[in-house]
């Protein structure tokens, strides 16, 4: 089902049944959005007719589940973030007084992918609220604009891709997350910071939202790695699908802390700043690619010997995927697009890199393992 006002109306009935909504990625082909689907094991689909089908093979949530959002998709082993109504209703209220949101005065837009947290929490908000709401099926740049421009829409949510490809002025407030942001945004721009896990965009302008803690691990037992962001608030997930609550005792040895998976550091103004993915990621245009789930289909084309995938700063998508390839042949190397059109068979067409540069051989390290700060 596409974004816009059905999805809105099966969204409530949802809530209304007191079961939770697991919104399908429109962009995902057949076989990615299968591997979601039986990862994360729905008991019903409904489409863009409303009906609702019971599938075989699902497993009921728990009283008072809302969401179930796939995390990393089929660029990984997908993993299903657990959100009660609970922590929905919380992070809209945070969000809203942040904001100063008026439902006389304000009307949300929700215009990015809303199997993403930061797509649907738009909608999650605005309902909480009863503040007027327009959903669009995908981003158009023009249309996203005019909508502002004729007053439709004061608020929304957007990636820095996004962002560039529209005059921000039209709106009264824009939210920024999914990359790391550049400098010097407009003052209508609020930079955001969040996951999946917490709910949405739990930090505004390096600012925690009212009722959220933030520490940086210490590396110790139970602490989280060193240098890593630690996350606790009611709007945080119940669980992951299979049940594993990853909340853990933070440096202060309270519990509930999320361990992000991001390095960051606290200024001494209690400013949050963030390096950055402390494990492997690309984030091209506010979408995660995972280096190895890319190489594995490249792998598999009969011009390629050996394939390492890492990233490049882009002006325009923040980073690119780019493809370092061993060609089985010197004089018959593989293709960029042909490189493109396998990526889009298998995963997301965002895994798909943008550019190749052939190698006679990648840097490794005695275990074999590619060495990928050190690909040319």
């Amino acid at each position: 089902m596409a974004g816009g006002p059905e999805f809105v109306t099966a969204l409530r009935r949802v809530w209304e049944e007191g079961d939770a909504a697991m919104p399908v990625d429109q962009r995902l082909g057949g076989p990615a959005a299968r591997a979601v689907a039986r990862e994360l094991r729905p008991t019903a689909v409904i489409g863009a007719d409303l009906e609702r089908r019971p599938l075989s093979g699902g497993t009921p949530v728990e009283p008072g589940d809302a969401l179930v959002l796939a995390t990393s998709g089929s660029l990984g082993p997908p993993r299903g973030v657990v959100l009660s109504r609970t922590a929905v209703d919380a992070s809209a209220s945070a969000t809203s007084a942040r904001l100063g949101i008026d439902p006389g005065r304000h009307r949300w837009l929700a215009c990015l992918p809303l199997a993403h947290i930061g797509g649907l929490s738009v909608v999650a908000r605005a309902l909480w609220a009863g503040t007027p709401l327009t959903v669009l099926p995908s981003f158009d740049a023009a249309e996203v604009e005019a909508l502002a421009c004729d007053g439709v829409a004061t608020h929304v949510s957007l990636v820095p891709t996004a962002l560039r490809r529209l005059d921000p002025s039209a709106f009264v407030c824009v939210l920024l997350g999914g990359a790391a942001p550049a400098g010097g945004l407009p003052d209508n721009v609020v930079a955001t910071y969040g996951l999946t896990e917490t709910g949405s965009g739990v930090v505004y302008d390096g600012r925690p939202l009212g009722g959220v803690d933030i520490v940086i691990g210490d590396g110790s037992a139970g602490g989280g790695q060193e240098g890593e962001i630690l996350v606790r608030g009611p709007m945080l997930l119940r669980c992951y699908r299979d049940g594993i609550d990853p909340r853990i005792p933070g440096p202060d040895r309270s519990g509930g802390w999320l361990p992000t998976g991001d390095g960051g550091e606290i200024a001494p103004d209690g400013t949050l700043s963030v390096r950055g993915r402390l494990a492997e990621v690309v984030v091209t245009g506010g979408e995660k690619v995972w280096p190895a789930a890319v190489e594995a289909v490249l792998a598999t084309h009969p011009s390629v010997e050996q394939v390492a995938v890492w990233k490049r700063p882009d002006d325009e998508w923040g980073e690119r995927v780019v493809a370092w390839v061993v060609p089985r042949d010197r004089d018959d190397p593989p293709e960029l697009s042909a490189l493109r059109e396998l990526i889009r068979a298998e995963l997301p067409p965002w895994a798909a890199p943008r550019q190749l540069e052939l190698v006679e051989a990648l840097p490794r390290t005695a275990s074999g393992k590619v060495r990928r700060a050190d690909l040319p």
